[in-house]
């Protein structure tokens, strides 16, 4: 008999969290994935446009009706079932922002738990939501993340892609969502300042900050109010919902309080923090968070230092490489075989061995390091830049 999951998301990055899983078990016939928008279901076919054109799309009422053998999300979502079923919290984002690390809610009512790192694990321990014995207790990582240390994305093929020249050194903003947020406070007048350098400017938006809802973007079109500031060739909003790309093409990269900023010490290159007080008390930011950032970028505050601070950043790639470097292996638990662990998890708890996953990626596991090798030449050639 076919094992059902229903993977629900609220936005196209919820899905990024979940989608080398679904990538690597998508051909075992035993399973049957669903996908469920359940908060907006009006947005299931843009949350889950990478999910591919056959992707069995559901709405909540019908979502509802079906027994399914697990119900998978990586925010706090829960909708409602009418059989019971395996509840999996693969978490997103490690950026200790609302509630995340340090929960006011049991945890209790999960039946697996996908932790990211151990601090994670750890903060909700302490918190109380959570029992240390807990059998729904999964260190993982992220499988999103592996894409950044496996060599599966090339730099040269990234840039080629965005019309943008691989001999220039190029910088990443990429700011969190919140009316808070960097983009609100200087965002177009910062981009405006970048592309003036010679560096290729990407920016990458949160999801949410694409939502004309004041509490997510500040009721502002950030797509065009960027407009007037890109220019082919130079200057380019990125529209993918997958950072990991972008990581692997940027030299540097400039954000305020972003996962994807902690994502891309697996990079270990310079990273540029604008410091934004209202957008730490806004967010709910875990203070050990707020200074572990502070700790593996140069903190600013306007559009002057953080250009200046780009520069200072592509003149010596090197500094703070010690700290990015064990904050990144803090923060990511085993990176380049999460998906692995992931999956055999998930087939664990629908009570399926991994028949057609586990030896492939076993085998992609140990050839990891290999592949890391391969691609040192490049490695050394960016930080040379």
């Amino acid at each position: 008999m076919k094992r059902r999951i229903l993977v629900d998301a609220r936005t196209r990055v919820h899905y990024t969290m979940f989608a080398p899983v679904h990538t690597a078990m998508q051909e075992d016939e035993r399973v049957r994935f669903y996908f469920c928008a359940s908060e907006e279901p009006s947005k299931a076919a843009s949350i889950f446009h990478d999910a591919g054109q056959d992707a069995r799309l559901v709405g909540p009422a019908a979502a509802a009706l079906i027994k399914f053998d697990a119900y998978l999300t990586s925010d706090f979502t829960w909708t409602r079932l009418l059989h019971s079923t395996c509840r999996i919290q693969m978490f997103h984002g490690v950026g200790g922002k609302y509630g995340f690390d340090a929960p006011t809610e049991s945890l209790s009512p999960w039946h697996r738990l996908f932790f990211v790192n151990r601090r994670r694990l750890n903060n909700c321990i302490a918190s109380g939501a959570l029992d240390e014995d807990s059998p729904a207790i999964r260190l993982i990582g992220m499988p999103k993340v592996d894409a950044l240390v496996d060599g599966s994305l090339s730099r040269r093929a990234v840039l080629a892609s965005l019309g943008l020249s691989p001999d220039r050194p190029t910088v990443l903003y990429a700011p969190t969502w919140s009316p808070a947020s960097s983009l609100n406070k200087l965002g177009v007048a910062l981009v405006e300042r970048l592309r003036a350098l010679p560096v290729n400017v990407i920016v990458k938006l949160h999801d949410r900050s694409c939502d004309l809802r004041q509490q997510y973007s500040g009721g502002i079109d950030w797509r065009a109010a960027l407009q007037p500031q890109l220019a082919a060739g130079s200057a380019v909003l990125a529209n993918a919902a997958d950072i990991c790309p972008y990581l692997v093409a940027s030299d540097v990269m400039v954000t305020d309080h972003s996962s994807a900023g902690f994502e891309y010490l697996l990079r270990d290159r310079p990273l540029v923090r604008i410091h934004v007080p209202e957008l730490i008390t806004l967010a709910d930011i875990h203070q050990d968070y707020v200074q572990l950032l502070a700790d593996v970028s140069e903190s600013t505050s306007d559009v002057d230092d953080t250009a200046a601070a780009v520069e200072r950043a592509l003149a010596d790639p090197a500094a703070r490489s010690a700290t990015r470097r064990a904050v990144a292996a803090d923060l990511f638990h085993e990176p380049g075989t999460s998906t692995a662990r992931c999956a055999e998890a998930l087939y664990e708890a629908i009570d399926l061995v991994p028949r057609l996953v586990a030896q492939p990626l076993r085998a992609a596991q140990a050839g990891l390091k290999a592949c890391a090798a391969q691609n040192a030449p490049e490695r050394a050639a960016l930080r040379a830049m």
